[in-house]
């Protein structure tokens, strides 16, 4: 069976040159005159992709674009235009089309957007129904680390899985706390079931109750329908709930009653649903602090935190953060369709050297912009300067060079007037020991016998200095 393809435009002359063009590759075409006629063959025919114009003389072809998303039709659009603007590109693009092309259009252009749009349509389709199908437990494959904080994780993961308790995962912004979630679903007893993530922080407060416990028709003006909230989407499943912390105070009230009676009362309704749910809570947020500032419920808090996973920022997993690299520069070119990339020595300093606010997530989004603005096949500190120019100069607390660690240090003596430079000696030790030792026993994946060996102290030496540097007791094991 052919392809069909839906052409929208208000020329005639347009209509005739794309319908010719189509129906050369392979194509079945139907047109539409303008919106309103677009929208009502979109509606009654099964279409493989639509294109649309934007000025037509009755509405917009986003007019249109808008229209038939809200009836559900999910065919790839390309957006055709007179005006090849960026407000136009990133208007296309916002409003949900595969693609835009300006007139005046080159034909063989038109046919590659069309194929390409297709088969990115079908393939996402193939994956949703094989998605649905497969039982197999999703692997922990975008977590990448050996480090002895990313060890500890993991096994925290595989004692937690298959209980069926509450599980806080606390860390900062970009450190993968979504990951986490998805690996205890999907290594859990509920994996057949939905995973359904919500971000507290993304939804207005006056809807997120509506959104998580859905409500009644009649609740509110505009309620015309009943619908259900993330609760009920996740029955049976795992419901995310990320950033917590900013859950307003009386929808925590809300959410402790539901965990302490497993029911919830849609909004407008009397009547309860029995529910079930596992909660795995997220938060960049101290949430004992929070508590302790009356911003949060005592009881809800220990509610949450039956177990409590913590990841740790990537600046003090250092010895993860070339192999994170590695692992975005393969998956990315692939999913990119471009050559394999390889990072210079030069490089690989520039990286570590920088202390990544943004954790994971900045790495991850520097490594695509990389591949998409350089075609190098190794990647060099110019390279990534070029692609991310903070990256230059910009280096973590732990990981300063030892010449501006000092000429710092020296400043703030002189600029105290206190001359006497008898504790630079010490200062300096003091911040090189620790991001030295902890480099040491990610590289010995916690071996304290190894890194001791490495450093030329015995272990107990290692040990002493690990207490006094403050390091935490999972480190000290």
């Amino acid at each position: 069976m052919k392809r069909k393809i839906l052409v929208v435009d208000d020329e005639e002359s347009i209509r005739w040159v794309l319908g010719k063009c189509l129906e050369k590759a392979g194509y079945e075409v139907d047109y539409g005159e303008n919106g309103s006629e677009g929208i009502e063959k979109a509606i009654s025919g099964s279409f493989s992709s639509i294109i649309l114009d934007i000025t037509m003389p009755d509405m917009t072809g986003f007019d249109v674009l808008n229209e038939i998303r809200t009836r559900g039709i999910d065919s790839p659009v390309i957006i055709i235009t007179a005006q090849n603007t960026v407000k136009n590109a990133i208007e296309a693009m916002k409003q949900g089309a595969y693609d835009y092309i300006a007139k005046p259009f080159d034909l063989d252009e038109v046919k590659i957007t069309v194929l390409r749009a297709i088969e990115s349509y079908e393939n996402s389709k193939k994956l949703d129904i094989l998605r649905a199908e497969s039982s197999e437990v999703d692997t922990l494959e975008d977590m990448v680390g050996q480090s002895q904080a990313m060890l500890n994780i993991y096994k925290m993961i595989g004692r937690v899985a298959e209980r069926d308790i509450t599980v806080l995962v606390n860390g900062e912004s970009g450190t993968g706390k979504e990951l986490v979630a998805r690996a205890i679903h999907s290594n859990s007893m509920r994996r057949n079931n939905k995973l359904v993530a919500v971000n507290i922080a993304a939804i207005p407060k006056e809807l997120l109750e509506s959104e998580l416990f859905g409500y009644q028709k009649g609740a509110f003006t505009g309620a015309s329908i009943s619908r259900q909230g993330r609760f009920e989407e996740a029955d049976g499943g795992t419901l995310h709930l990320d950033e917590i912390g900013d859950m307003p105070h009386e929808l925590q009230t809300k959410l402790l009653r539901i965990l302490e009676e497993k029911k919830l009362y849609r909004l407008g309704s009397e009547k309860p649903s029995p529910i079930d749910v596992r909660i795995i809570a997220s938060t960049n947020k101290d949430l004992e602090k929070e508590v302790a500032d009356g911003k949060f419920r005592e009881d809800l808090y220990y509610r949450l935190n039956a177990i409590t996973i913590k990841i740790p920022p990537l600046r003090e997993r250092s010895g993860d953060i070339i192999p994170l690299t590695e692992h975005f520069l393969t998956k990315y070119a692939k999913e990119l369709g471009v050559g394999t990339r390889t990072l210079s020595d030069e490089a690989k300093e520039t990286i570590l050297g920088y202390s990544w606010p943004g954790n994971v997530r900045e790495l991850e989004n520097i490594i695509k912009r990389i591949l998409v603005l350089s075609s190098d096949t190794i990647i060099t500190k110019e390279t990534l300067i070029d692609a991310a120019p903070h990256l230059e100069g910009r280096m973590s607390g732990d990981q300063e060079s030892l010449d501006h660690l000092i000429r710092n240090e020296l400043n703030y003596l002189l600029d105290s007037k206190n001359e006497s430079s008898n504790k630079i000696y010490e200062t300096i030790i003091k911040k090189v020991e620790k991001p030295l030792i902890r480099l040491i026993l990610d590289i010995t994946k916690g071996n304290k016998k190894k890194a001791a060996l490495i450093l030329g102290i015995n272990r107990n030496t290692l040990s002493k200095k690990m207490e006094e540097l403050g390091f935490q007791e999972k480190d000290k094991e």
